[in-house]
């Protein structure tokens, strides 16, 4: 299937690693221009792609430091991927957490789309372009344990289909990515398996059994890029406003 994609100008937030970087290779491999944003320097988003910017996205001015580069260097912007987030505490329930904790937590997972968006929303009416912001299956199914993230995730969801409904008309079209359980960094990391946690007891081969995944297997990165990549494509110019699920079946309720 040819997506159409050859020459087309993107930004992929927190392209380091993960989801990001799987975005990042894909979009590229179709031929499109990707500037990556990544904090800190990644070789494998350098292998992947030679436009890249290290940039803190959770700060107010970073989001719009990284489109604000891909514009001058593309000369405009066709699509627009929010991924980067991801917890920023470690804390367990809703006592645990500080407004300090909320703010960190909306910085990282909700503000830093809602900044990405408002830079880029010039180019991408003018391009008729596309957004796909990586949402979470948790924005859908709350945990105690991440409920600021699960809210932050909620938000952006919503977020996604007001700037459907308002931009739209303009050409834009705007989705979310729900991912469930991923297996990245953030899994195999060896702090995770060393510490005192009765979610790691049976080792990482369990969790999918443990976290109800009917396919009983983590998601690869790299099928969460293959649904963004399509979205991001014009492809599909009806879709629009939608979240679309990729979560190994572990939402049960339709």
């Amino acid at each position: 299937m040819d997506l159409q994609l050859e020459g087309r100008r993107a930004v992929v937030t927190g392209a380091g690693r993960g989801i990001g970087l799987a975005v990042a290779r894909a979009l590229t491999s179709e031929g499109a221009l990707v500037m990556g944003g990544t904090r800190s320097d990644s070789p494998a988003l350098r292998a992947a792609t030679p436009h890249t910017v290290e940039v803190d996205l959770a700060t107010p001015d970073g989001p719009g430091r990284l489109v604000e580069k891909a514009v001058e260097t593309f000369g405009g912007l066709d699509i627009l991927v929010n991924n980067v987030g991801g917890r920023t505490t470690a804390a367990t329930g809703f006592l645990d957490l500080t407004d300090e904790d909320w703010q960190a937590g909306f910085d990282l997972n909700f503000l830093s789309a809602v900044r990405a968006v408002r830079a880029a929303l010039p180019a991408l009416i003018e391009s008729r372009g596309a957004i796909v912001n990586i949402g979470s299956v948790n924005g859908r199914l709350p945990s105690p344990r991440l409920t600021e993230y699960s809210a932050a995730k909620a938000a952006l969801a919503n977020l996604t289909k007001t700037l459907s409904e308002e931009f739209g008309p303009r050409g834009v079209r705007v989705n979310t990515v729900s991912p469930g359980p991923v297996l990245t960094d953030v899994w195999r990391n060896p702090r995770r398996a060393a510490r005192p946690d009765p979610d790691a007891e049976d080792g990482l081969a369990e969790v999918p059994r443990r976290m109800g995944l009917t396919t009983g297997e983590f998601i690869a990165p790299e099928e969460v890029a293959d649904m963004v990549v399509l979205l991001a494509s014009r492809r599909l110019p009806g879709a629009t406003g939608a979240d679309w699920l990729i979560d190994a079946g572990m939402l049960k309720s339709l």
